[in-house]
């Protein structure tokens, strides 16, 4: 039986623009922003911020290097909040109401440039953070792992007291739905901005817990 649901955030439980976020660091000065990022996983700097090897500050200095001017955390955070489309806060709605049936966590490959406005009263129009619908927040920068690697997954199975047969992961990456997989985790397989709602009614139904 299912007790524990993880998302993932971008792509997700948000709708994401990876062309419109390398236009953006294009804007700053940034040279082929293709071969840094991606929709699933960075590289370089970009991979190093999200894998938790350098810090936020340490990230700007790189990247205004890479830019060739200094670059300003205000900046560095627009560039980031480039990805982000839409917030479905019906998609947030709905899991609420799953919330007393089972626990929900987010599994993410993120940084701390977006979640210090995930994480805050402007991630939603009603003033609610990402903490105030999740139980728990497995986040790739603050582990110092990333998906699709095992390891991020198998700490959050340890520190979430998940068991892998008991949770189901939902994602928009093809190669973290098939780590999860092997690792004996029912998922989930989703596209960028679907609405996976009637998919995660049907599975749950099918389990007879809803």
């Amino acid at each position: 039986m299912i007790k524990d649901l993880v998302f993932d955030f971008g792509g997700v439980l948000v709708e994401i623009d990876t062309h419109k976020a390398k236009r953006e660091f294009a804007a700053l000065g940034l040279e082929n922003p293709d071969e840094y990022l991606n929709s699933y996983r960075q590289t370089g700097a970009f991979f190093a911020l999200e894998n938790g090897d350098i810090t936020g500050d340490d990230f700007i200095k790189e990247l205004s290097l890479l830019c060739g001017r200094s670059i300003t955390p205000q900046q560095a955070h627009a560039a980031w909040m480039g990805f982000v489309v839409k917030v479905n806060t019906e998609y947030l709605d709905f899991l609420q109401q799953l919330r007393p049936h089972y626990r929900l966590s987010v599994l993410s490959n993120t940084n701390p440039f977006l979640q210090s406005w995930a994480r805050s009263k402007e991630f939603t129009p009603q003033g609610k953070s990402l903490d105030d619908y999740f139980d728990n927040l497995f986040l790739s920068y603050k582990m110092n792992c990333s998906k699709p690697g095992d390891d991020i997954y198998l700490k959050m199975l340890s520190d979430g007291r998940m068991k892998p047969e008991e949770t189901l992961f939902i994602d928009d990456g093809e190669k973290n739905i098939e780590t999860a997989s092997r690792l004996g985790i029912n998922v989930l397989h989703v596209r960028n901005g679907e609405d996976w709602r009637p998919l995660l009614k049907n599975i749950l139904s099918n389990e007879k817990q809803i």
